[in-house]
C-alpha cells in the first residue's frame, strides 16, 4: 500500500451552493444569530492507498465535478484561510461510527482503478464570515456537530490513516455478582448502564446462583439486557393493566364501547383456552386473535419464522393465477431520531425493510408518520439535553428520505404531526408493504450440518446496544454516551440483499 495521505477539498461554486445557504438559514432561524456575512463549506477528503496517478485520475472524476466545483490540493489556499473576520472549524465522525461518503467513495476509487480498496477520511470544514462572538461560534459549533456520533475534526493532516486496533480482551467472568446484596447489584446496574431493573437482575443472579453454580459472563450478562429489554421483550406493552377509567370528553362513549368490546372478545377466546393479561399488547392483538379463532383469516399465512404479518393473495401472471406473499411491517425509532436525526430515522425505514426482507419478500411500498414539536421554535426554548426541534425534524426527514431513495422504495404517504407532546420524546415510525411469489419460499426448521450465511455490508460499531439503549430511562449526560445505540445501515448493501427475491434460485 502506498503510504503516502493525499489531502483533496472540494467547495460547490456560487451559483450551487445551496448547502451554506441551508446551513445559514438554520443558523439564523434556530440560533437567532445574524451576524453571520458569508458561510463557506468545504469537503475534505484525505486518501491513502492509491498511486500519485490513480489520485489525478479520481480527483476530478469522483472527489469534484468541475463545472460545479472548486478544488483544492493539500491546503486551502491562504487568501481564504487568513482574513482576520474568519472562523472555522471542522466536523467529522467519531471513530467506528460508519461514513457512507467515505465508503462510497472509496469504492468509487476502486470500482475505476480496479486495485486494493483506498482508506479515505471524510470531514466537512465550515468556514464563516462575520462579526461573530466566540460564545456565538461555541453555539453555532454545538448545533452543527452532535456529540452522539460526531466530532470536532482537526484541520492538520495525519501521517497515515491506517488505525492499529488492538486484540479484544478474553470475555470476563462477573465474579462476585451471585454474592452481591441489593444495595450493590443496584449499583452494579447503573455503572454497568444496564436497561434491565433490579428485579430482573436479582432473578438473573438467582438462576446463575442456584441452577448454573457460577458467575456469569458479561456476554450472558449483555445478550440477556438485551433480549429482555423493552425493545426486545416490550415490557411497557406487557405491563399489566388492573384499572381503567375514562376522562370526560367527546370521545368518551366510543372508548368505553371499544373498550367493553375488547374485555367481551377476551372472555370467549379465554373459554377458548387463552390466558393474557389486561395490557396494552393484548388491547392492541385480541381483535386479529378473535377473527382467527372465528375463522375469518383465511388467508393468514402462519410460520415458525415470520416477523412480518403475511398474507395469501391470489395474482394473475401470465394470464394464469398464483399465490403470492404479501408482508406488513411497521417500527419505531424514536429513541435513535431523538439523539442522532437523520441515522435514527434512515434506520427506521432501514430497520423494517429488513423484517419482510428475511422472509423473502421484495419491497416496493412505505409510509413515514412522525410527532415533532414546532420546528420553528428557537434554540433557547429547547430543553435542556435535547437537540433543537427544527434539527430533529429536518435531519431526520433527510436521513428517512436518504435511505428509501438508496433503496428504490416509494413512500407515498408522509404524515407530520406537530404537537408539544412530543417535545419530550419524538415520534418516528416507518411501515411498509413487501411481496413475494409464494413458490419462491421455502421454510423449514434449521438441522445440524445446515450452513449459515452472514450477508450484508460492513458498518461500524454503530448499532450495539441500541435495543437497551431505546429501553433505558435517560439523563443529559447518558445521551452523549449514546452513540454507539444509533446504527447507520448500509443502504446500498441492503438493496442489493432485496434483489435475491427475485430469483427463485436465490430464495429457495
Amino acid at each position: 500500500m502506498n503510504e503516502r495521505v493525499y489531502r483533496v477539498f472540494t467547495e460547490k461554486k456560487p451559483e450551487f451552493d445551496n448547502e451554506s445557504l441551508s446551513i445559514l438559514h438554520d443558523i439564523n432561524t434556530v440560533l437567532r444569530i445574524s451576524g453571520i456575512e458569508k458561510l463557506r463549506v468545504f469537503h475534505r477528503y484525505d486518501i491513502q492507498g492509491i498511486s500519485e496517478e490513480d489520485y489525478q485520475k479520481s480527483r476530478l472524476s469522483i472527489f469534484a465535478e468541475p463545472p460545479v466545483d472548486f478544488i483544492y490540493d493539500e491546503e486551502l489556499p491562504e487568501d481564504i484561510i487568513k482574513d482576520k473576520k474568519q472562523h472555522i472549524f471542522g466536523r467529522e465522525y467519531l471513530p467506528g461510527q460508519y461514513d457512507q461518503r467515505a465508503d462510497s467513495a472509496a469504492q468509487a476509487v476502486q470500482i475505476l482503478t480496479h486495485g486494493e480498496k483506498p482508506i479515505i477520511r471524510y470531514a466537512s470544514i465550515l468556514l464563516f464570515y462575520g462579526e461573530i462572538s466566540s460564545l456565538e461560534i461555541e453555539k453555532i459549533r454545538d448545533f452543527l456537530i452532535n456529540p452522539v456520533d460526531s466530532r470536532e475534526a482537526k484541520l492538520s493532516k495525519p501521517a497515515t490513516l491506517i488505525e492499529n486496533r488492538e486484540e479484544p480482551a478474553d470475555i470476563p467472568v462477573l465474579k462476585g455478582l451471585t454474592a452481591m446484596n441489593k444495595t450493590e447489584l443496584n449499583k452494579f446496574i447503573n455503572n454497568m448502564g444496564l436497561a434491565m431493573d433490579l428485579k430482573d437482575l436479582i432473578f438473573l443472579q438467582s438462576y446463575f446462583k442456584n441452577e448454573e453454580k457460577r458467575d456469569p459472563t458479561l456476554t450472558e450478562l449483555r445478550i440477556t439486557d438485551t433480549y429482555w429489554s423493552d425493545h426486545c421483550r416490550h415490557i411497557t406493552f406487557l405491563t399489566e393493566i388492573d384499572k381503567v377509567e375514562f376522562e370526560d370528553g367527546p370521545y368518551r362513549n366510543v372508548m368505553e364501547n371499544a373498550y367493553f368490546k375488547y374485555l367481551e372478545s377476551r372472555k370467549f377466546l379465554q373459554d377458548e383456552g387463552g390466558e393474557k393479561s389486561v395490557c396494552l399488547m393484548d388491547l392492541a392483538t385480541t381483535a386479529m386473535k378473535l377473527l382467527k379463532a372465528r375463522g375469518h383469516l383465511p388467508d393468514l399465512d402462519e410460520s415458525d419464522e415470520t416477523n412480518a404479518c403475511s398474507i395469501v393473495v391470489p395474482v394473475e401472471k401470465n394470464g394464469k393465477s398464483e399465490e403470492w406473499l404479501v408482508m406488513f411491517k411497521n417500527e419505531t425509532h424514536n429513541h435513535p431520531t431523538e439523539i442522532e436525526p437523520f441515522g435514527g430515522a434512515a434506520t427506521c425505514i432501514g430497520g423494517a425493510i429488513r423484517d419482510p426482507l428475511s422472509g423473502r419478500s421484495y419491497v416496493f411500498q412505505a409510509m413515514r408518520v412522525t410527532g415533532s414539536g414546532d420546528p420553528r421554535e428557537g434554540a433557547s426554548e429547547t430543553l435542556p439535553g435535547k437537540l433543537p426541534q427544527r434539527k430533529i425534524t429536518v435531519e431526520a426527514a433527510r436521513g428517512f428520505s436518504s435511505y428509501g431513495n438508496q433503496i428504490g422504495l416509494a413512500t407515498g404517504q408522509v404524515s407530520e404531526i406537530y404537537h408539544n407532546g412530543y417535545i419530550a420524546k419524538r415520534m418516528e415510525i416507518g411501515a411498509l408493504v413487501g411481496a413475494v411469489s409464494r413458490s419462491a419460499v421455502h421454510r423449514s426448521p434449521p438441522v445440524k450440518g445446515d450452513f449459515v450465511i452472514l450477508l450484508g455490508g460492513r458498518t461500524g460499531r454503530d448499532g450495539c446496544g441500541g435495543a437497551t439503549g431505546s429501553s433505558k430511562s435517560h439523563t443529559e449526560e447518558s445521551i452523549v454516551k449514546a452513540g454507539a445505540e444509533v446504527q447507520k445501515g448500509n443502504a446500498r448493501k441492503e438493496r442489493k440483499t432485496r434483489g435475491f427475491s427475485k430469483n427463485p434460485k436465490a430464495s429457495v
